[in-house]
This record gives structure tokens, C-alpha cells and sequence, in this order.
């Protein structure tokens, strides 16, 4: 298992990110039209360096449902490669087939 604190920061990382979404696709717009005047782009680029860093889609870290753990990540499964293999040997991931020879 993982920390509680890292899962738990990567779960405020996600409603604050969630949260000022619009707010930094609405800047990021203005920053990169260049039919504006630099002085308003300018002023863009500085309230979006004010907003919390967190808020940051990029800062969200993908971790396995199960475990928490970081690394190993499957994205279509949502967990970890060891949490796959544990419950597909206790059968219980649908359509996963277990070889032993």
C-alpha cells in the first residue's frame, strides 16, 4: 500500500484541478491568440502563474485503485500490474486467463 498522505494529496491535486479547469483553459486561450495585444496577453500569462500549481492537470499523478501504487500503471484497468496479477490468481478479473504449464 501507499502512503495515505501521497494518495491524499493526489485526490486534493484532482479537485483542484477539476475546480480551475475552465479558469486556465479561458487564460491559456488568451495567451496563445496573437490577434490580441501583448499587454493583454501579457497580463494573462500572470494570473495564470498566480493560480496554485496543483491546479494543474499535468501535476495529477495516475495511481492503482487498489493499492495506491504509482509505477506500473495500467490505464485501461486503473490499477497496478501486482494488483492485476493478485486478484486474476484468485480469478477474479473478467475475460483474464491465467497460463501454467
Amino acid at each position: 500500500m501507499a502512503k495515505k498522505s501521497a494518495i491524499e494529496t493526489n485526490e486534493r491535486r484532482r479537485k483542484l484541478a477539476a475546480g480551475q479547469a475552465a479558469k486556465r483553459t479561458r487564460l491559456k486561450a488568451i495567451v496563445n491568440d496573437k490577434t490580441l495585444p501583448i499587454e493583454e496577453r501579457f497580463q494573462a500569462t500572470l494570473k495564470l502563474a498566480q493560480m496554485p500549481r496543483n491546479g494543474a492537470k499535468i501535476r495529477i499523478r495516475n495511481r492503482c485503485e487498489v493499492t495506491g501504487r504509482p509505477r506500473a500503471f495500467y490505464r485501461k484497468l486503473k490499477m497496478s500490474r501486482i494488483a492485476l496479477r493478485e486478484l486474476g490468481n484468485q480469478g477474479l478479473v473478467p475475460g483474464l486467463v491465467k497460463s501454467s504449464w
